[in-house]
């Protein structure tokens, strides 16, 4: 499940977009917050870690809503990663779920392919990839030769 957290920090300042930002990403719950992210009084985000279950995603619009510095940010990932809690901050596009932060583009279609051009002696590496559009090493990853 993707859960979403919202941040801002003076009572003048809207929540909307980010909601909006994180309804559009899916979350089916999300946790907002009208406090300063300078301390660790946010109750929000206690209830939002506490929520949270082994297989989910955090979901936040941005990363300075989330942590206050680098190494808080560092530690609160690490500490969701050790839940085995996934995490994603849109406006970076950081999303802790994929390899590398990168969707594949290797599908079950394209890897049948490239299994049924592979033996024919005809066909060399090279056109293979540029037909699939995939590098050689991602075809070598899922296709051992």
């Amino acid at each position: 499940m993707r859960i979403g957290y919202a941040r801002v920090s003076t009572g003048g300042q809207k929540l909307n977009r980010q909601i909006d930002a994180l309804t559009a990403a899916k979350c089916r719950r999300i946790f907002p917050e009208k406090k300063s992210g300078k301390n660790d009084l946010r109750p929000e985000l206690k209830a939002c870690h506490a929520f949270l279950q082994p297989g989910d995603t955090l979901v936040v619009p941005s990363l300075h809503q989330y942590g206050r510095s680098l190494q808080d940010l560092v530690n609160m990932v690490g500490s969701l990663r050790e839940r085995q809690i996934g995490f994603t901050s849109l406006h970076e596009r950081l999303n802790t779920t994929t390899p590398g932060g990168r969707p594949t583009v290797v599908n079950d279609d394209l890897i049948r392919k490239a299994r049924n051009m592979l033996p024919d002696p005809e066909n060399s590496v090279e056109p293979i990839v540029k037909i699939l559009g995939v590098s050689v090493g991602t075809l070598y990853n899922h296709v051992p030769t």
